[in-house]
């Protein structure tokens, strides 16, 4: 049989699937869209690969076509070539599994308060204090950066990474489409999601900005500080009335998936031999990221160290198990040759 890579990822997708099921049976409680605060992803990712798949195709066909007239046939020629059956079952799966373990993982983590009621602020707290000689490494931050200008730059990475992330995985099922570089990325953030989830039940915290808000009080007003104050108000209503509410609570800080899915983007793009500025574009977001991440008061630095071990496992396990057999199909390098020498044929 031939190996399509998403092996892996795919059995994620049951697991998790059916150890949410199986908590929310215990617990008594219910599944829910876990995308109350930030959209809904089940909306956004189908949305982001159609255009991608528009992107993918639209440009061929106006290449190969010498007229609008035969616009219509090129589009549809195009298609035939680029999207076989194997490769919109490849996408499909990869599209399914991805977002079947992306919800389950969340309802999952929004069961943490109910499972393990223990809280470890304080002694990550005191860690991080043990770290940077008895200070708030947040509070140094912003004393480095300020509050206002540096607030509004690190929220709009952050909160990039909304859309960032299922835009990555289309490109991946899309435009590299049943290669193993997007196998290895779509498995790795299944493993990230898998992983961080049972850190979350190991050592359940909040994070700074809700265990000592008072070192948050100066920053300025941004996406982040209000999404930050809607998740807080969503876990309030769950802890309040479980049973009856549509929401899903989402804080859960150690580890830090943000920090480790951005690392396994730079591991999988520096040892699959992706272009070197490409490779350095990622390193920078993490940076950003890590920065970010610490500053707004999302995590410890304990959970920005255990995100990047965190990557790494990612990245190594992404790396033995997706690896599908190779098969023949143009490649995205190849648009310019490809589709010119097809138009001159025609002509």
């Amino acid at each position: 049989m031939r190996r399509s890579g998403l092996e892996l990822s795919s059995a994620l997708a049951v697991v998790t699937l059916i150890a949410a099921l199986a908590m929310a049976e215990s617990l008594g409680l219910g599944l829910h869209d876990p995308d109350g605060s930030i959209g809904h992803t089940f909306v956004l990712l189908p949305l982001i690969v159609l255009v991608a798949l528009v992107l993918d195709v639209l440009p061929r066909a106006i290449m190969r076509a010498d007229s609008w007239r035969a616009l219509r046939p090129a589009v549809t020629e195009v298609w035939r070539d680029r999207w076989p059956a194997a490769n919109l079952r490849f996408m499909l799966v990869g599209l399914v599994g991805w977002y079947v373990t992306y919800a389950s993982v969340r309802n999952l983590k929004g069961f943490v308060p109910f499972a393990n009621q223990e809280l470890y602020d304080r002694e990550l707290s005191r860690i991080d204090f043990a770290m940077f000689g008895g200070q708030s490494p947040a509070v140094l931050l912003h004393e480095l950066l300020g509050t206002t200008i540096a607030a509004h730059v690190l929220s709009f990475f952050y909160v990039v990474w909304i859309v960032a992330l299922p835009a990555s995985l289309a490109v991946a099922l899309v435009w590299a489409r049943r290669d193993r570089v997007s196998t290895w990325w779509v498995t790795a953030v299944s493993v990230d999601w898998v992983i961080g989830v049972a850190l979350n039940y190991a050592l359940p915290t909040l994070g700074p900005v809700y265990d000592r808000p008072g070192d948050f009080a100066r920053l300025s007003d941004t996406m982040t500080s209000a999404l930050q104050q809607s998740m807080w108000t969503e876990r309030l209503q769950v802890l309040a009335d479980p049973a009856h509410t549509n929401t899903v609570q989402n804080i859960a800080a150690f580890a830090s998936l943000h920090v480790a899915i951005a690392t396994t983007a730079c591991l999988v793009a520096q040892r699959a031999g992706l272009h070197r500025s490409f490779v350095w574009v990622l390193r920078a977001f993490l940076a950003v990221t890590i920065v970010a991440t610490v500053y707004f008061g999302w995590h410890y630095v304990s959970d920005v160290i255990a995100g990047l071990l965190l990557g790494f496992v990612g990245a190594w396990v992404g790396e033995r198990f997706a690896a599908p057999d190779r098969v023949r199909e143009v490649e995205v390098s190849e648009l310019g040759a490809a589709d010119l020498a097809g138009r001159g044929a025609r002509q």
